[in-house]
Formats: C-alpha cells, structure tokens, sequence
C-alpha cells in the first residue's frame, strides 16, 4: 500500500519502495522531501521526477502502474474520441477529484486517474452512467494538462447554441434553405474559443494541414501529421459552418460567397512569441464550404538546405548549380513532397543585398523578406506567365516561378534563362529525367532545352524513425508520446539530382526515349531516389517499408 489514510499517494512510501527496489538513491530521496515541502501540493511523483530521477515520470507511472496493477496510459488525444467522452462527466467533478474519460463503449467507460488508490467517485460515476468503470493510470502532468482541453472544448460546443442543421434532401432544398438556416455570428465567444483551439492545437501537434469538412450530420476535423490525415474531432454541422465563418473572417476573405473557392492567409502568434502563417482555401461542397488551412512550421521558416536532407556531395554538387547565373533549375515531384521548402531554401542561400530575387508564386506560401513576390491572380489575367514576364522588367538577377504548368509558362522560363537569369520552377514528375520529357510535351524546343537546363532535382519526403522509442523497452514503445506508437517523428528528405551533361544533352531530340535519358543518366552517376533512400535506411533514419511507400 503506497497511499495514505485519506487514499492518497504517500510521497515517504514512494520513496521507501523505490530506495528497496534500488530504483532512488538516498541522497535523492531526501532532496524529493525537501521539495515537497516548497511545493506542497504538487503529486509525489512530480516531485521525485523533478529532483533528477533518471527514469523520468513517465517510466514512474509506469513503475506505479505495475506495483497497483492498472494499466497505464500515455494519453493521445488524436486517439481519444472527444465526441463522446466529452459529455460523460462535468468539468467540476472531473476537476474535483483528478479524473478524466479517455474512452466509452456499449459496456464500460475508461477513466484515467494518477490516484489509482482513490475510488470514492466509482459508484457515482458507474450509477449515472449505467457504465462499469475502467481503471487507468495516467501522468498527472498529463491530466492536468489535457483537462481544460478536454472539457473546455466540450463547453464551448454545447454553449455554441447551435442545434443540428434541419435533415439535408436534395441539393436544390440545401440551396433554398442556405439563406434561413441558423448559423453562429463568428464573433460568438464559443465559436473563436474553438478555432483558437484548433489552431493551437495543430500546431502543438506538429500539424502541416487542417482539414475542416462538413457533412450531412456533423463536420469532421483532421490534421495532416508527418504526410497522414489523423481524425481528431467531429463537431456539429452548424458548429462546423460557424467556425469556417470565422476563419474565413480572420483570413480577411468574403464571407457572403459561399459558391466560389477562395484563398486567403493568416498569422498567428504562439505563447513563445513565434509566428505561424496559414494558408486558407476553401472548396464549396454541398453540405457548406470545406477548408483546409496550410500552416508553416515556425521551426522551417529558416530552414537551410541541410536540415531539408541534403548532405554531402549531393549538397555540394546542388550548390555549384545554385552558382550559375544564367539557366533553368528545376525541381519536381508530386504534391506535398517539399519542393516549395527546397526552392526557398536555395533562394535563401542565393539572398544577399547585391542580387535581385524576384517570384511568381501561387499562392505566395511564405512570406520573404528578401525575396520580391508576386501572387497570381486569375480575376485580373495575372498568371504564371505574365507575371514572369512583368518580372523580366523588375532587373532579375534570379526568378522563381512556383510551377511549369503550361506551354506559355515554360516558354517564358527558357526565354528568361536565355537572357542571361537564373530561373528556378517546379515540375510534377515521376523522376528527374521525366521533367526533360515533360517540358517536351509541353512544347518547348528540344534545342532550347540543351541550351538552357542546367540540373533537376527531383525529391520525396519519408517519415523519420522516432529518437525517442529507441529509449524505450519494445512493449513500451507503443505508448510513445512523442510518436504516438507510429515509431516515426518528422520528415527528411530523399533526392535525386540530374546535372545535364555533354553526354546527356545530346540525347535531349523531339523524340527522347525516356528510358535512354535514365540510362544515361545512370552512365553519368545519378543516385536515384530509392538509392538515396536505401542510404537512408542504412543511417537508420527510416525503414524500407517508408521508402517504399513513398517511391513506388
């Protein structure tokens, strides 16, 4: 028995039985009793974690887990439905007496506790719900951390006022009832509380992409972590309206125009004093309008081309290409695969105060303050194409157009490479060879490619094998918080870089066979991608089963 009279945790036994199982030393034992006596309310356990204890708390609820016999629980709130646990208890009796539901189903309700001697709110909580109860033992940290949340975000729900939307029959009722269905101001107080819930949430959660889609019942709320889509949160209809009214609010867009896509940008700023921009883009669906919302990590802001995943002689060989001044540079890959993140980061290498670097970009997904950036727009016939030629009377030294996607585009990229500018763009290819046969396609002339390509990178990201679980046990790793039992925490990136040779330019005609250009290239020492990520796993920064995944 590790409690007391009253059935709370004991600090004097928790030491007595860490000091008899060798788990503490003395000296440490009796610098955790000193601080209980600053910190009088703080759980046991906190305090012997915060003396040093080299286990960590951790791997000290988990030592507490086996010697009382509940299991214990690292908390993801990604795999607690909040939906419906939310509701189960209030917040004053969940704050009362430390608990928190963690999970429900047909039968029982598990409740996480860091006093897993206490038992007096067991009756009360089984007979109100009909539910046998489910014991776990959690972090108090933990607890105390996601509590607010928890319940916070179920109060803000409830109290947004909003029923469900009436049932939904076929588009053209949806279309005569848009204008009398009742929707939340976005200024209501519990409808901002939940979007800056949100956003501070993915952001905590290392999201790349918010995901808010409404549907006929309810709207669904995913975050995009490490290149997959997590369920996180399903709110009511009428809810989900309100909160992309708001956002669109906040992202400065018209929130009266329901039926066309729109863009916009936001920033918000962190505890820390770190700012976040966010890219807004909705998508008019038949249940309201879908929003998904870009975020750039703070932490990649100043990304170099090292921390992207170039190293070595790749590095090198990419930074002589960097130095050209006059020529095309692509890079190339399929949505999401971080070329945006490569371009930036070489024109951040290129920035000095003696060079003039000019964009067309759409959107603009970072803002730069030593780069000129110039944002498409459709509504006044401003396209890729002749916002690069409005750049070529700014004095360019260096041009960056966010994508080849055209003829026209493409046109005006080797034009500009050919009066003497560094042009650096994107392409959607398979590999680095296929970008040569792409520009074919779309009409440039085999000659001016031979004289005007300089180099192709093409690139994936793959999941990067979680520091953290190393440290554990194998039967703890699936409980990794840092992970969230997936074994992978962050991207790098895979490369494969193409320097146009003698060799390889003659063999760039109107009708390059695309498996002669790979041979070639393979003759003139490319590493392709799975290569590269072979390397990779060789580090022991990744699996193969990753690389596969993402390569093919």
């Amino acid at each position: 028995m590790l409690a007391n009279d009253h059935l709370d945790l004991d600090l004097n036994r928790l030491l007595d039985a860490l000091l008899a199982e060798q788990r503490i030393a003395p000296e440490a034992a009796l610098a955790a009793l000193e601080r209980a006596k600053a910190h009088p309310g703080e759980h046991p356990l906190e305090l012997i974690a915060a003396i040093g204890h080299p286990l960590g708390l951790d791997a000290l609820c988990r030592w507490l887990a086996d010697r009382v016999g509940q299991p214990f629980l690292a908390i993801d709130p990604l795999q607690v439905d909040l939906v419906r646990v939310a509701g189960l208890m209030s917040a004053a009796f969940a704050q009362r007496h430390g608990i928190l539901a963690v999970a429900v189903d047909e039968h029982s309700v598990t409740v996480a506790s860091a006093q897993p001697y206490q038992r007096e709110w067991e009756a009360d909580l089984s007979r109100s719900l009909g539910k046998a109860v489910r014991r776990v033992l959690a972090s108090p940290r933990q607890l105390r951390q996601l509590r607010p949340t928890f319940l916070g975000l179920a109060h803000s729900v409830r109290g947004a006022g909003l029923g469900q939307l009436p049932r939904l029959g076929e588009l053209e009722q949806l279309l005569e009832l848009g204008a009398r269905q009742t929707q939340a101001s976005a200024d209501d107080a519990h409808i901002v509380h939940i979007v800056d819930w949100m956003l501070q949430y993915a952001i905590e959660q290392r999201a790349s992409d918010i995901h808010l889609e409404p549907r006929r019942e309810q709207g669904h709320l995913r975050l995009r972590i490490d290149g997959l889509l997590h369920a996180v949160y399903a709110f009511p209809a009428s809810v989900t309206l309100a909160m992309v009214s708001r956002l669109k609010h906040l992202g400065r867009m018209n929130v009266a125009e329901k039926r066309r896509p729109q863009d916009g940008r936001l920033k918000t700023r962190l505890p820390s004093g770190a700012e976040v921009e966010l890219r807004l883009s909705t998508l008019p669906t038949p249940f309201g309008e879908k929003l998904v919302l870009r975020l750039s990590d703070p932490q990649q802001l100043h990304d170099s081309l090292e921390t992207l995943g170039l190293e070595g002689a790749l590095l090198e060989q990419w930074l002589a290409l960097l130095q050209q001044r006059q020529g095309i540079l692509l890079v190339t890959g399929p949505t999401g695969s971080g070329k945006t993140s490569t371009l930036y980061a070489s024109l951040r290498h290129l920035a000095s105060p003696q060079v003039n670097l000019c964009s067309i970009e759409d959107p603009i997904e970072r803002l730069e303050p030593m780069i000129n950036q110039l944002q498409v727009q459709p509504s006044l016939e401003l396209d890729f194409a002749s916002g690069a030629r409005a750049l070529l009377r700014q004095d360019p030294d260096i041009i960056m157009i966010g994508e080849i996607r055209d003829r026209e585009t493409a046109q005006v990229a080797v034009q500009a490479a050919l009066t003497g500018h560094l042009v650096l763009s994107t392409l959607h290819t398979q590999d680095a060879c296929g970008a040569i046969t792409r520009l074919l396609e779309l009409g440039v002339a085999d000659y001016l490619i031979r004289a005007t390509l300089l180099g192709v990178m093409a690139q994936r990201l793959v999941r990067t094998l979680c520091r953290a679980c190393l440290e554990l046990r194998p039967q703890d790793r699936q409980a990794c918080r840092q992970c969230r039992g997936t074994g992978f925490h962050g991207r790098t990136g895979l490369f494969e870089l193409l320097q146009v040779s003698t060799a390889l330019r003659e063999r760039i005609t109107h009708a390059s066979d695309l498996a002669a250009l790979r041979q070639q290239a393979k003759v003139d020492g490319l590493r392709d991608l799975r290569r590269h990520g072979g390397e990779r796993v060789a580090q022991g920064r990744t699996c193969t089963e990753e690389v596969l995944r993402v390569c093919g």
